[in-house]
């Protein structure tokens, strides 16, 4: 069953590589354990999760709105913001520093989706042949409990943009 508001986040681990401003972005550091509810245990965050790094929408219309949004979700009392895609670690990285991003926002990989269909959350794109990948969706957690879900039902940024988790945390 789907998560939702109310709910504790489930637990999980993710893969990602802590920001350093003297790697070099074609450096190839391994990615470190990001434990769900050790790291977000006392803290408010956002998690926002894309269908995949580097796709066109992901890239163009959903990340920026975060990047550009950071600095108000810090004043709005979140700890941590965090998009996460099934997609390794690796991949994560890479993707955090081509689009600048990776300065304030965690890039971490669900690479095979368990954290994802522990939300039943997963999206199936074998069509477009790249299998199961993660729906759209942000949530704001706060000490682990979910208090607000928005989840995209086509290709769409709304439930899920950053203005809308924004006008959820008032």
């Amino acid at each position: 069953m789907t998560v939702k508001v109310g709910d504790e986040i489930p637990n999980g681990e993710l893969t990602y590589v802590p920001y350093n401003e003297k790697e070099e972005l074609n450096a190839c550091t391994v990615p470190q354990p990001y434990k769900i509810h050790d790291n977000l245990k006392n803290k408010k965050a956002v998690i926002f999760a894309i269908p995949g790094a580097f796709t066109p929408t992901c890239t163009q219309e959903h990340l920026p709105g975060f990047v550009k949004n950071y600095d108000a979700l810090k004043a709005r009392g979140v700890d941590e913001v965090i998009c996460v895609a099934v997609n390794d670690g690796f991949v994560m990285n890479a993707f955090g520093k081509v689009t600048g991003a990776n300065k304030n926002i965690i890039f971490a990989g669900d690479g095979a989706g368990t954290f994802t269909e522990s939300l039943d959350l997963t999206l199936d794109l074998s069509s477009l042949g790249i299998g199961k990948r993660s729906k759209r969706y942000a949530m704001i957690v706060d000490n682990l409990v979910i208090k607000y879900l928005g989840v995209e039902s086509g290709g769409n940024v709304e439930d899920s943009s950053a203005e809308a988790v924004l006008a959820e945390l008032k």
